[in-house]
């Protein structure tokens, strides 16, 4: 599920840490892109592995939201990458169950 927010301009790409973290068993991912861009946003396990990939098309500049729902992932760590031309961020997240 995505949303859009269009709250002022953004300046800069930036990803947000999930929320709540940790979570059971759904989490919401924000991030920000200055201008439209093509956006790649992936969830990994810990040995790197593709688990879900959330986000991969053209997205208007602004703030945006997705929710990650890991009901019939196990507990444990991951990892969310955000991937926008040469910007890349990744941040982890907890699944607790």
């Amino acid at each position: 599920v995505t949303n859009d927010e269009s709250n002022g301009t953004v300046s800069e790409f930036g990803l947000a840490q999930n929320y709540p973290n940790p979570f059971n068993p759904i989490t919401t991912i924000s991030y920000s892109i200055p201008n439209s861009s093509f956006v790649q946003l992936v969830v990994y396990n810990s040995i790197g592995q593709e688990i879900a990939n959330l986000v991969n098309e053209t997205i208007a500049a602004g703030n945006h939201t997705v929710e990650f729902d890991a009901s019939n992932l196990s507990s444990g760590i991951y990892f969310y990458q955000l991937r926008i031309g040469q910007f890349v961020e990744t941040k982890k997240m907890v699944l607790l169950k």
